[in-house]
């Protein structure tokens, strides 16, 4: 055969951890393959004149054991001329390029079938959009730019940090069903504005964008543009660019929003769109895009970063290869690379990508499984099908056809068979500790509440949080002028009825009589306006700690009766409460208090672990959390109503635990009593069972009520 390079072929140099490597790129198929310096050699000599045999015997003589190898050679030009990168004299060569154009399509369609979660549907070409942007956005993309860029993201958060409260506040709100339309337009255009930033620096540095469409990553829609050309260039800095752009371009859009909405009042459709627009344009930038366990940007800029192409592949090879040769003990397995630093980046990446995808099949068929039941089914099943079934057929095809195992196949089979029996008994038969967690808070279980007794102007504060306080001692003083008015006017009314008493008395007993009832209901209102005056000193009604709103921080205010002051939490009485779901609580009411321990850790002091004691758990669901740190508003792990401003105010029942700690000494005593407020965690043991019966509790548990079909 007298083989050669396609004419319209493209090749690019490029540098990978010191050494040199030639990017083959056909513009047609958007096609790209790597090759060493000396492959590159072997292949540039193949004109069309020369024959593959003479080329591998100039090979042999100038580099020779460093030159390929027959099989070698074959499997190159083989991969090669799949890849419609060479053309060979074997005719008719139309009806093979055809066949092979048949081919990447429906590989291309198995590919859409097996990753169905992120499913790609091509639109138009956009190099003529991108053709007249790129012009107008040039003066920015350089180092200048990102360094402007820089500066707006430092500047816009410097802006923002005042108002973190009301940023965090907002987020209820965002998330409302009433705001899922705007939060859905708002997430289209800034992933359009992403995309665009991919394009637009893949041409600012000569590279082709042949493709525009919109993928559905979990059902929702999002745009998306092939910007594969980048891989070709030279520069690694330039293809991070490329990989960075989208992240960098949407950013800015999330500062620009932020600003709009530091400078637009509050119930204006703008203010809530810009938040809209930021909140989107931020958190899924960060927690998708830079994500590098995903085939992301933030994988391809850890490629180019840490110069291993091809991670991902590779990396799986890499796994492949180690199972082959010190499982199977297969001689002669070739790895995908001999260098020890990038052998060791490989398989650490192989194996978190791998823990990762099962995290991921688990969560997204979970939440897919409480919007639309039937659907969340059938996509789990079509998802594990694809990447765990699949694979695993492919494995048994292997195991028993695979020529590296002519020889030690009985060998091979024996170990496969055991692998899976440990696997089987090490889940399904050996008892582990069965540990469940929860978040739980220190409360009292005393009202830590002190409310103003009647109306009146806040005019002294007698203590500060922190301070120690008794029941009955004072905490504010209010001001009513218009009681003090009252009552003067009550007892002047009062001294006069003493004098008509005292002359009815000589004149008309009858009269007297009659004065004397009118003087009573004057001494009742004036008690009653005593009464009155005596509430305005707002006294702690029982032992314990200031804590919350500091009272002086509202002098001169005008409190409304039964407003709060401020709290008191009562340190002798203290518990850890925490909610557990319908199904989360079900290993209470079925095992029994005696049979698990509790363990809890205070966010405060994480190295102190408290045992748990007596634990009351109400057999009814309730929809009121006894704190709002408990929700999500609060920072916490329950599903809040967002209509609800309290935070306390549940989706779906809750079931209420509460925990006593175990106090063995004076010191314990006292250090339990230094953490009302706090966060708890809290570990559960309950008896030990095989893992493979925990996983299916737990899955069990997970769609449990969920479903709704």
């Amino acid at each position: 055969m007298r083989p050669r390079l396609r004419p319209h072929v493209q090749i690019t140099r490029q540098h990978y951890r010191g050494r040199r490597w030639h990017v083959v790129h056909d513009p047609a198929t958007n096609q790209f393959y790597r090759l060493n310096p000396i492959a590159h050699e072997f292949i540039g000599m193949l004109d069309g004149r020369r024959s593959v045999e003479d080329v591998w015997k100039i090979s042999l003589e100038r580099h020779a054991d460093a030159a390929p190898t027959q099989n070698e050679v074959i499997q190159l030009l083989s991969q090669m001329y799949q890849s419609n990168l060479l053309s060979g004299d074997v005719p008719p060569e139309t009806e093979q390029l055809l066949q092979r154009g048949t081919r990447r399509r429906k590989q291309k369609a198995i590919q859409q079938a097996i990753g169905l979660m992120y499913f790609r549907i091509r639109l138009f070409n956009p190099d003529a959009f991108l053709a007249w942007i790129e012009p107008i956005l040039r003066p920015i993309l350089n180092r200048w730019g990102f360094l402007l860029w820089l500066a707006l993201m430092v500047f816009t958060g410097s802006q923002l940090l005042p108002h973190w409260e009301r940023l965090s506040g907002g987020f209820e709100d965002a998330i409302a069903p009433s705001n899922w339309g705007w939060m859905f337009a708002m997430f289209v255009l800034a992933k359009a504005i992403h995309e665009t930033g991919h394009g637009v620096i893949c041409k600012r540095f000569g590279g082709q964008v042949p493709e525009l469409g919109f993928m559905l990553l979990v059902l929702i829609p999002a745009p998306y543009v092939d910007a594969s050309a980048a891989w070709a260039f030279e520069s690694k800095w330039k293809r991070i660019s490329v990989g960075a752009g989208g992240m960098i371009f949407e950013l800015g859009l999330a500062c620009l929003a932020a600003l709009v909405w530091l400078n637009s009042a509050e119930g204006q459709l703008v203010h809530q769109l810009s938040y809209n627009l930021m909140l989107t344009a931020s958190i899924s930038t960060i927690l998708f895009n830079a994500n590098p366990l995903m085939k992301f940007d933030g994988y391809y800029i850890l490629s180019d970063l840490i110069e291993v192409p091809n991670l991902m592949q590779r990396s799986q090879q890499m796994l492949q290869h180690l199972a082959k040769k010190y499982l199977y003990r297969l001689k002669n397995e070739t790895p995908p690379t001999t260098q020890p630093g990038e052998r060791v980046t490989l398989v650490v990446y192989g194996i978190l990508a791998m823990a990762y995808r099962i995290f991921l099949f688990i969560s997204i068929t979970t939440y897919v499984l409480g919007l639309l039941f039937g659907l969340g089914v059938m996509l789990a099943i079509w998802t594990g099908t694809m990447w765990f079934i699949l694979p695993a057929g492919k494995f048994v095809h292997w195991l028993a056809s695979h020529q590296s195992l002519s020889e030690h196949r009985f060998r091979a089979v024996a170990t496969s068979v055991a692998l899976g029996a440990l696997v089987l008994v090490a889940i399904g038969v050996v008892p582990v500790q069965d540990r469940r967690r929860a978040s739980g808070v220190v409360v009292s279980l005393t009202d830590p509440g002190v409310f103003a007794g009647a109306d009146g102007f806040i005019a002294a504060a007698h203590v500060v949080p922190g301070d120690w306080v008794r029941a009955g001692d004072p905490i504010v003083t209010l001001e009513n002028p218009e009681y003090e008015a009252r009552l003067e006017l009550h007892r002047a009314s009062i001294r006069e009825a003493e004098i008509l008493e005292r002359r009815a008395t000589v004149q008309s007993p009858v009269q007297a009589d009659v004065v004397r009832q009118r003087i009573e209901a004057l001494r009742r209102q004036e008690a009653y306006l005593q009464e009155r005056m005596s509430r305005l000193v707002v006294r702690a009604p029982h032992d314990g700690f200031v804590v919350g709103l500091d009272p002086a921080t509202i002098l001169g205010s005008w409190a409304a009766e039964g407003q709060g002051v401020c709290q008191i939490v009562d340190t002798s009485n203290l518990r850890v409460v925490a909610n557990l779901g319908q199904a989360e609580a079900a290993w209470h009411f079925d095992l029994g208090r005696e049979n698990y321990d509790i363990e809890m850790r205070v966010y405060s002091d994480p190295f102190r672990v408290w045992n748990g004691g007596q634990t009351l758990v109400l057999p009814a669901g309730q929809y009121q959390l006894r704190h709002p740190a408990l929700g999500f508003s609060g920072g916490g792990t329950v599903q809040t109503d967002p209509q609800d401003r309290s935070g306390t105010q549940t989706r779906r029942p809750q079931f209420t635990m509460e925990v006593s700690p175990v106090i063995e000494s004076e010191s314990d005593e006292e250090a339990w009593a230094a953490v009302p407020g706090q966060r708890v965690a809290m570990r559960f043991t309950l008896p030990s069972q095989p893992l493979l019966l925990q996983w299916i509790d737990r899955l069990h548990k997970l769609i449990q009520g969920r479903p709704q079909v």
